[in-house]
């Protein structure tokens, strides 16, 4: 099942809560932990609570989580050098995610961002979407994206989530970030 916003909200709050935090990490700074799994998390800025929300996902499942606006070394307004550091942070975090919102989508640089991933991720299977709709009944993403994997939640157990291929063949989010 596609995730709403607002269930994806629960499940980031929830976990965030398990961890004692009672409110989700927005500092300006990325999570490169210890994990060995570390991803590019693409995305509209116009979605920061959302964003704040997969970082929290993510990081709650023991993946270091790169954001673009959270890097400190990145020029304050987007010029070629924002390119070459985004290309660069992209080929090299281990997988990549795009946070397929509405927003997302219309904008240019996920659109870019994609291609870059793409060409460095599909083929050996580190790139995906993570759909988020207002409704389940109103995600339509682009026609392009459906060449790719998508995470979603199982609908027949509780907070297990998995990755869904183009084929209809799925394996766990887990399995699929620890790949």
């Amino acid at each position: 099942m596609i995730f709403t916003k607002q269930e994806f909200r629960t499940i980031a709050y929830n976990k965030a809560r398990s961890k004692g935090y009672t409110t989700l990490n927005e500092s300006r700074t990325f999570s490169e932990s210890t994990s060995k799994t570390s991803v590019f998390l693409s995305h509209s800025h116009n979605d920061r609570e959302l964003i704040a929300q997969a970082k929290t996902f993510f990081e709650n499942l023991g993946i270091s989580i790169y954001v673009d606006w959270a890097d400190e070394t990145m020029p304050e307004k987007t010029s070629g050098v924002t390119a070459q550091k985004i290309k660069g942070q992209i080929r090299k975090n281990d997988k990549f995610v795009l946070l397929a919102t509405d927003n997302a989508i219309a904008s240019k640089w996920c659109n870019w961002e994609v291609g870059i991933g793409d060409t460095y991720k599909l083929t050996s299977d580190k790139i995906c979407i993570l759909p988020l709709a207002d409704s389940r009944l109103t995600w339509k993403g682009n026609e392009y994206l459906q060449i790719y994997p998508r995470i979603e939640e199982s609908e027949y157990t509780k907070d297990y989530f998995k990755i869904i291929y183009p084929n209809g063949s799925s394996v766990s989010l887990r399995e699929w970030l620890n790949k």
